[in-house]
C-alpha cells in the first residue's frame, strides 16, 4: 500500500510503498482509510520536537486523526463488521489497566498512539484494535468527521470539562477559533447556556465563530484584554479556553479570567508563568487537556450526527501530503485538511 513516511526528523515525510497491514491479533481491527486530518501536530512531529516524548523507531507513517471502513478483524471482534464505517479513537489502548477499567482510557499505561508513535493514516490501511473503533451514523462520512478523531474530540475535551461548571449567565471565553477553535465554539454551543466571547486574530475566523455559535467576538488588536474585562463588567470571564497557547495568548487568557475562574490549556508552544501569589490569592486553576476518552469521541459523534458539530474542510489526495502540509504551515487551510487516499 501508499503510505507516507518519515525517515528522518526536519526532512520532508515521503510517499512510498510499504507492506498491507493485517489483523494478526484476535482484538485486531484494520481499517480502509477514508480520511487523515491533516494537524500542526504533524508538522511538530516532522521538526523532531515529539522524537523524545514518541520514542518511534523511524521511519515510520503519520497520520493520527482516521476514519475510514472496517477492511479486517481479529477473531475476538464482534462490535463491528467489515465494511462498516468507523472512526478511530487515536489510541489503541489495553482495557485493562486502572485508567482504562475507571473509563481513563486516554491515560492507559500500556496504549498505542498511531501516528505518534507506531504507524498512522496517512496510508491507505491503518491497524488499530477494537477498543479505538466507533461506528459512525449512516449520515456521517469518513473524510467529513476525520478531523475530530483528534482536533475535534482535544476540544470536546477541554470543553465538555468547562461545560460541567459553567452555569446560566456565567461567561466562557475561547481563544482561537482556527482549527480547533471553531470545533470547541460549536461543542460549547452545544453543551452550555453561558454567554460565549471568541478571541481571535482574523475577521473571517471571527466572523465563522459568529455564525457558530459565539455571543460577542472580540479581534485580538492589543486591546482584547480590555474588550473581555469591559463585556464582564470588570470581572473577567468565569472560564477562559485556550486553544493558542502561544504568542501571548496565555497573558491575555489569565487577564481575562475572574477570581476562583479555570483557565483551560489546549494549545501549546508558550511557557506559563504566574507569581504563585496571584494563584493562590485568586484561587484561579489551570487545566491541561490533552485528548479526549473513548466515551468523550461517542458524545462527539452523537452531536455531530444531530448536525450541532461540523467540520470546515479541505481535500488533498494522499499524493498531495506535502502541499496540505505546506498550506496548513502557512496559515492557508480554512478549518481542517483532509488527505483522502
Amino acid at each position: 500500500m501508499r503510505a507516507v513516511q518519515l525517515s528522518a526528523y526536519d526532512t520532508k515525510p515521503e510517499l512510498v510503498e510499504v507492506p498491507d497491514p493485517h489483523a494478526d491479533g484476535a482484538l485486531d481491527v484494520v481499517v480502509k482509510i477514508g480520511g487523515a486530518g491533516v494537524c500542526r501536530t504533524d508538522l511538530h512531529i516532522i521538526e523532531g520536537q515529539w522524537e523524545q516524548k514518541s520514542g518511534v523507531t523511524l521511519p515510520y507513517t503519520i497520520g493520527h486523526e482516521n476514519a475510514g471502513w472496517v477492511e479486517e478483524i481479529g477473531s475476538a471482534v464482534t462490535s463491528v463488521k467489515v465494511g462498516d464505517p468507523v472512526i478511530l479513537h487515536p489510541l489503541a489502548t489495553c482495557g485493562l489497566c486502572r485508567y482504562c477499567r475507571a473509563g481513563d482510557d486516554v491515560h492507559c499505561v500500556a496504549s498505542a498512539f498511531p501516528g505518534i508513535d507506531s504507524n498512522g493514516g496517512y496510508a491507505e490501511y491503518l491497524k488499530t484494535n477494537a477498543r479505538a473503533v466507533v461506528k459512525l451514523d449512516t449520515s456521517l462520512k469518513p473524510a467529513d468527521v476525520a478531523a475530530l478523531a483528534d482536533a475535534g474530540l482535544t476540544a470536546y475535551h477541554a470543553v465538555a470539562k468547562a461545560a460541567r461548571f459553567l452555569r446560566p449567565g456565567d461567561t466562557a471565553v475561547v481563544i482561537g477559533a482556527g482549527g480547533l477553535g471553531h470545533i470547541g465554539v460549536q461543542v460549547l454551543a452545544a453543551l452550555s447556556a453561558a454567554r460565549m466571547i471568541v478571541v481571535d486574530r482574523s475577521e473571517p475566523a471571527l466572523k465563522l465563530a459568529s455564525e457558530l455559535g459565539a455571543h460577542h467576538t472580540v479581534v485580538a488588536d492589543g486591546t482584547q484584554v480590555q474588550q473581555v474585562l469591559d463585556l464582564t463588567d470588570g470581572n473577567g470571564a468565569e472560564a477562559v479556553i485556550d486553544f493558542v497557547g502561544e504568542g501571548g495568548a496565555i497573558e491575555d487568557g489569565v487577564g481575562m479570567l475572574r477570581r476562583a475562574g479555570n483557565y483551560y490549556v489546549i494549545g501549546y508552544g508558550g511557557t506559563l508563568s504566574i507569581p504563585t501569589i496571584d494563584v493562590i490569592s485568586t484561587e484561579i486553576n489551570f487545566i491541561g487537556n490533552l485528548v479526549g476518552s473513548y466515551n468523550d469521541l461517542v458524545e462527539l459523534m452523537v452531536l455531530a450526527a444531530q448536525g450541532k458539530v461540523s467540520l470546515h474542510t479541505s481535500t488533498y489526495p494522499l499524493a498531495e501530503f506535502a502541499t496540505a502540509l505546506s498550506d496548513l504551515d502557512a496559515g492557508n487551510v480554512r478549518g481542517r485538511a483532509i488527505l483522502v487516499p
